[in-house]
């Protein structure tokens, strides 16, 4: 049997996830919620605790708690796939392959992932939702001695991370990030079923094995609507740098 805190701490996931409570916003003091849902301000503490260790609020002690994230962001502190933040959620995740292709590694895909110029790598357009409803184009190409295990995998396979893991044992241990915002042209546009030139948020990515050997290299475009992303920084612990534009 479920614990009162645990659905008390679940019924406030769902509620931030709504956005009943917004980032920046406070939460009800323990003594409100401690009458909203009949138990002592013991429980809701613990309650609260739980979201705290998620990252979800603020842990300040002796005041009201600031909502940090929801569960529909995704931050950088970690490195999850989409279909494993979609569960985090409790969404489900899907995935089409568009096209799927081998070309000649262009100078950029030499660079990215280290290879000479002109080997084969396996670029794969793939849409992928929430739901069932689209949100993300991913545009990935991956490096030529991973690219027959992902070729491999049925296409609409909710989870290619997943996936790789099973069958090669293959770990995505390190990614770099790089966000900028775009214009959806036209197959974005028909394969997201938004109007062209809607704005999309873009992460160009490039994903390492542990040892630092490039898996794949990925240009990725969210829906604006439907997706954001959070960086939690501190004065001693700066994830995030600011660049120019390229």
């Amino acid at each position: 049997m479920t614990a009162r805190h645990e659905e008390i701490a679940d019924e406030l996931r769902r509620a931030i996830d709504r956005e009943e409570y917004t980032v920046g916003s406070l939460l009800p003091a323990e003594t409100d919620l401690a009458a909203r849902y009949g138990v002592s301000r013991g429980t809701v503490r613990q309650a609260v605790a739980a979201l705290t260790a998620e990252g979800l609020i603020g842990s300040r002690q002796g005041a009201r708690r600031v909502v940090l994230a929801s569960r529909r962001s995704q931050s950088f502190a970690e490195l999850r796939s989409f279909a494993q933040w979609a569960n985090a959620m409790g969404r489900e995740a899907t995935g089409h392959v568009v096209a799927q292709e081998y070309r000649p590694a262009t100078k950029e895909d030499a660079v990215r992932l280290q290879l000479s110029a002109g080997t084969p790598v396996l670029h794969v357009l793939r849409v992928r939702g929430l739901d069932g409803e689209p949100v993300l184009l991913e545009r990935t190409v991956y490096a030529d001695w991973i690219s027959p295990a992902v070729e491999s995998i049925e296409p609409d396979c909710a989870s290619v991370t997943q996936r790789l893991y099973e069958d090669t044992g293959l770990v995505f241990a390190y990614g770099e990030h790089v966000i900028d915002a775009v214009s959806a042209g036209a197959q974005d546009a028909e394969l997201l079923g938004i109007r062209r030139t809607s704005p999309l948020l873009r992460v160009r990515r490039v994903t390492t094995t542990r040892e630092g050997r490039p898996v794949e290299w990925s240009d990725d475009r969210y829906r604006s609507d439907a997706v954001s992303f959070s960086v939690h920084n501190s004065i001693d612990n700066n994830a995030l740098a600011r660049k120019t534009a390229d």
